[in-house]
């Protein structure tokens, strides 16, 4: 089972009919406790970095999360999601993240071209030989972000993508911890195909576990 976390920011229903659609169940999960049934976990995200990270923290989601993901459970971040990842973010202020991997969120400079970054865009493979995206084509996926993140270990760099004058971190991965800027569940055949790489290996961990 995968558990979708719904802390009032997420575009939850897309996500969990595109899991649906590739075969597998989804729950919507709003209590901390319910993370541990779960096989593994997605955490979405559309608003601000420092009402999610509230948000998080009030309900107990993110700290326990962040266990649960320090033992080895699986967890995909999308979008805002993702930018939770990291240690932290200038968006309205600066604010701490969930610190699972190291970098930092940062907003576009308004100089020449339009914020928020907002459309499809082409994804340049940086390990084109890992599990994840191996033998999936650098396919156009759809983008809605006004703030980046830059990675501080370049290893954790997965894929990117160019927007005007810069490379643009567009997928990470580190072990079991998975981050996609863009939206997978509205990126046509590539984006599908993606989470279906991911539940893949939610499936593979779970019976590693066993």
């Amino acid at each position: 089972m995968i558990a979708i976390v719904d802390y009032g920011m997420g575009n939850l229903h897309s996500v969990s009919k595109a899991i649906e659609r590739l075969g597998r169940e989804a729950t919507i999960v709003s209590e901390a406790e319910q993370l541990h049934s779960a096989t593994g976990i997605i955490l979405p995200g559309v608003g601000a970095f420092g009402d999610a990270m509230d948000a998080l923290q009030a309900t107990g989601l993110g700290e326990e999360l962040r266990k649960l993901v320090l033992q080895g459970k699986p967890l995909l971040g999308i979008c805002l999601g993702m930018q939770l990842l990291f240690d932290s973010s200038e968006e309205y202020g600066q604010h701490k993240g969930l610190g699972l991997l190291p970098g930092r969120v940062v907003r576009f400079p308004q100089s020449g071209y339009k914020v928020p970054h907002m459309g499809w865009n082409s994804l340049n493979w940086k390990n084109p030989e890992h599990t994840l995206v191996k033998e999936l084509a650098e396919d156009y996926v759809y983008f809605v972000h006004s703030y980046h993140v830059e990675v501080e270990e370049p290893s954790d760099l997965l894929a990117t993508t160019e927007y005007a004058d810069r490379e643009v971190t567009a997928i990470v991965v580190r072990d079991n911890v998975y981050g996609m800027q863009f939206h997978p569940e509205k990126s046509g055949s590539l984006g599908l195909k993606l989470l279906e790489q991911f539940l893949t290996k939610v499936v593979a961990v779970s019976i590693s576990n066993k």
